[in-house]
């Protein structure tokens, strides 16, 4: 499942800084998504009932977790960018994310090794 970029900003600040409520996602995301705290929490809710986030009841205050795994959804991402933007039937090269501020090392070595897998998943047969 591929998030719309207000979704990918809400996965990207969970998977960063773990666990959050709707108020503390908001502070962090309500001014560069241009967002009131209904939207933000209306946009949450979808995403929990798309099965993005998962929801637990902390002391009566409601915490959201990403619920999608980071490397594979950028994975997803990257091959829909690199087909539909690029028209590149193979991976991009993960050697171009090097510098990225959202991945480490080991990511960027997983996400390699699962666009390579995917790559060879879905080659047509000759």
């Amino acid at each position: 499942m591929n998030p719309t970029p207000p979704e990918l900003s809400i996965l990207k600040m969970l998977w960063r800084d773990g666990a959050k409520s709707v108020g503390e996602i908001h502070v962090v995301l309500g001014e560069e998504l241009s967002w009131s705290r209904s939207s933000t929490r209306k946009t949450i809710e979808r995403m929990v009932s798309k099965k993005m986030l998962t929801v637990k009841d902390l002391h009566g205050l409601n915490v959201y977790r990403a619920k999608l795994k980071k490397v594979p959804t950028l994975a997803a991402l990257i091959q829909t960018f690199a087909k539909s933007v690029l028209g590149l039937d193979g991976p991009l090269p993960v050697s171009n994310l090097v510098k990225s501020e959202i991945l480490t090392d080991a990511e960027l070595s997983e996400l390699e090794a699962y666009l390579q897998a995917e790559a060879e998943r879905t080659k047509p047969e000759a």
